[in-house]
């Protein structure tokens, strides 16, 4: 990203706020600390002094002020994503890191103080769509429109549907498919997760490994990341050899280069 080391630093920002399992912590304040390194390309703000061009740390110290006091949670962990979920949907940022502290914790030992750390990063993501079941366009629309509705999840483009044949010789009908680009802060376990949640809403049954369904739902590519894990490979180990992910995606995305073979989209189709 652009101006990658930038970052706007807040240290020690002091907030009194209701947060905690206990009951008298529902309603007794008492001092949470906010640390946050806050990246975004400053680089234009700074060569034309102008405040227009960077983040207003004191609007991003009301942010985290909001946020605190506003809603009781009983862990410091909820808060901390809280926290960073309102400063990416408020402010152009790029990645952060906020730490929240709870010097007054209700341990018994002496300590200095306890604290959990958030990180997150905004990533281009590429995700194929596919319906063989019922209302396919349904399906897709309201695939869409709950990735849109999801918080983290900003979808910026989409291709055109298209009628494919089926993969794999199991299922039966013919699918509809589309790829879709999205711009999310979420990590690649937790987009999976959502994405989980929005083929069950759709009606996704996992019965037969590429049998017909309702809604399928796959990460292509999430930014420049390798993953290879039990239940989720980035990029989509497979996505290659179809022409039902490469012929949409080389509409959204034909200079997208796969981080693993080092090729453009648009020189694999097949």
């Amino acid at each position: 990203m652009n101006g990658e080391n930038n970052k706007i630093l807040i240290r020690g920002l002091e907030v009194n706020a209701c947060h905690g399992v206990l009951a008298e912590e529902k309603i007794n304040p008492q001092p949470f600390i906010f640390d946050a390194d806050l990246y975004t390309d400053f680089y234009s703000a700074a060569k034309n002094d102008d405040i227009e061009g960077t983040v207003n740390y004191a609007k991003a110290c009301d942010i985290l002020v909001k946020t605190a006091t506003e809603k009781t949670y009983n862990l410091i962990e909820t808060l901390a994503y809280m926290g960073v979920y309102a400063l990416f949907d408020r402010l152009n940022l790029q990645k952060i890191s906020l730490t929240v502290y709870k010097p007054q914790a209700p341990v018994n030992h002496k300590f200095g103080t306890v604290g959990v750390t958030v990180t997150a990063e905004k990533e281009r993501v590429y995700l194929s769509l596919g319906s063989s079941m019922g209302d396919k366009k349904g399906y897709l629309d309201t695939a869409i429109k709950k990735l849109s509705e999801t918080r983290g999840v900003t979808v910026k483009k989409v291709s055109s549907y298209i009628e494919t044949q089926p993969y794999g010789g199991v299922a039966e009908n013919s699918f509809l498919n589309c790829a879709v680009e999205i711009e999310t802060y979420l990590t690649p376990g937790q987009l999976l997760e959502e994405i989980h949640r929005i083929e069950s809403e759709c009606g996704r049954v996992r019965t037969v490994h590429w049998g017909d369904r309702t809604l399928d739902i796959d990460i292509v590519f999430f930014g420049r990341k390798i993953l290879e894990e039990d239940d989720l490979q980035i990029p989509h180990p497979e996505y290659s050899k179809r022409a039902f992910v490469l012929v949409p995606l080389n509409e959204i995305a034909p200079d997208f280069v796969c981080p693993v073979n080092h090729k453009k989209v648009k020189d694999l189709q097949i």
